[in-house]
């Protein structure tokens, strides 16, 4: 019995160690509360008090006297904490970055939460030029994501995707879609403005790629629609991909349906393309079951 009871403390603290890895960082009273991957986290307690001190080395006996006290470790979920609290207690860390076949295996993260640690990424040099970081906008269960590829220089400023010329232009297109901007969610691969007018280097895509990859788990749309090749190469991995061959074609994001097509910012300095990305675009809407809601010869945008 006794070895078991070693084993078990031992096996309790690995969960322990690994709650610590989702985020979990506060003690109360209660019972142990774990965050499973895939869901949200439990609710704040009334009697959470303390921080989780870093877990160093500890016998069995010092273990089981621990837990003889009834602690356990929960996490605040930033539904229930204002902005300022919710990013005060995210761990001080950056994100390690992931591919694409390895995304399903991270846990699922409120858009609140994943908005605050890019406010606090330090993973490439982006951060040292940046004015404000640009996660996204939109609608948290939103059938549409749009990815792009970095903010411009107004985005910046606001710290709000695509609100210059870019964004007027995407705004009418998923206008003549038949949404409202504000029912989509609208993102970026790279939530820093690189310097001037360049594209991210594949070292910043890499050190920010995760978190477009935790937004899609977040909010689980019935269609990605990528807006460029970066976001087409970063979201399926792929760095041989091309726009030219594959736009408007549907592709597979991890079993959601991703339609690549043209941005915006290529639109305004051809727009001749405005019509073949309208297909694509109705592509996106045919995989929703909806059509136009108007002519299509009155809604190109």
């Amino acid at each position: 019995m006794t070895d078991n009871r070693a084993d078990l403390l031992l096996n309790l603290r690995h969960l322990l160690e690994l709650d610590r890895d989702f985020g979990l960082e506060w003690v109360g009273k209660g019972g142990l509360t774990q965050a499973r991957p895939g869901t949200s986290p439990p609710p704040v307690l009334s009697s959470v008090t303390t921080p989780v001190a870093a877990l160093a080395p500890i016998s069995a006996p010092a273990l089981a006297a621990a837990l003889s006290a009834a602690p356990a470790l929960v996490a605040a979920p930033d539904s229930t904490l204002s902005p300022a609290l919710a990013f005060a207690q995210l761990p001080d860390r950056p994100v390690a970055p992931v591919t694409a076949a390895e995304a399903p295996l991270l846990g699922e993260s409120s858009l609140t939460a994943i908005a605050a640690e890019i406010a606090r990424c330090t993973a490439c040099g982006l951060c040292s030029t940046r004015s404000k970081t640009v996660p996204g906008a939109g609608h948290a269960t939103a059938e549409i994501v749009f990815v792009g590829e970095s903010p411009s220089v107004d985005d910046d400023a606001q710290g709000i995707p695509f609100v210059g010329a870019d964004g007027d232009l995407l705004t009418r297109m998923i206008e003549a879609m038949g949404f409202a901007r504000s029912s989509v969610f609208i993102t970026n691969v790279i939530k820093c403005r690189p310097p001037g007018k360049r594209a991210a280097d594949a070292t910043e895509v890499k050190a920010c790629v995760a978190f477009v990859h935790r937004q899609i788990a977040a909010i689980r749309p019935k269609v990605i629609c990528t807006l460029g090749n970066q976001p087409l190469r970063a979201l399926l991995g792929d760095d041989t991909l091309g726009l030219t061959k594959l736009r408007g074609q549907r592709l597979d994001y991890h079993g959601i349906p991703l339609i690549p097509t043209f941005h915006p910012d290529y639109l305004l300095r051809n727009p001749t393309a405005k019509k073949p990305c309208w297909e694509d675009l109705k592509a996106v809407l045919a995989l929703l079951g909806r059509t136009p809601p108007r002519k299509p010869d009155t809604h190109t945008p």
